[in-house]
């Protein structure tokens, strides 16, 4: 019984690859990363930035799926940050870091996002170790998924 189950579970991974959906990351997988401390000049002073493990490297330009509660920040419907956590818990008010965060950057505009949407997208995952200015993951032509 056990073997067709995880024949199942492999079948089912294959055809999320194959809808070029790829896999699921949880924020518990994303929120696993090290940091290194350097100096900014730009800010004239220190910042973290991530170290990525390995398996999350290997996904750098694949696409995956997440999903979060979106923050509108982007009033043209661009773009949403989406968060591990609802807006009054996310790192940016003090209860979580950094990387529970992401840039969902949309294929097709939609302004409609209210915050707190619980939304699952899918799309193309950039990381970042370097722009101070934008977050840690960036989920580029990312699509509402079901």
């Amino acid at each position: 019984m056990g073997r067709k189950i995880l024949a199942g579970l492999t079948i089912v991974s294959l055809m999320a690859f194959a809808n070029g959906n790829g896999p699921f990351l949880s924020w518990s997988k994303l929120e696993n990363v090290e940091f290194t401390e350097k100096y900014v000049k730009e800010v004239e002073g220190y910042m973290l930035f991530p170290k990525f493990p390995e398996d999350l490297k290997k996904l750098n330009g694949k696409p995956v799926t997440v999903e979060g509660y979106v923050v509108p920040v982007d009033k043209s419907g661009a773009s949403v940050a989406l968060s591990a956590n609802p807006y009054a818990a996310c790192f940016f008010c003090g209860k979580a870091g950094p990387a529970s965060v992401m840039t969902v950057k949309l294929k097709t505009k939609n302004p409609k996002y209210k915050i707190d949407d619980y939304i699952k997208f899918t799309g193309t995952l950039r990381l970042n170790d370097d722009d101070i200015k934008e977050f840690y993951y960036i989920l580029e032509n990312a699509v509402e998924t079901k």
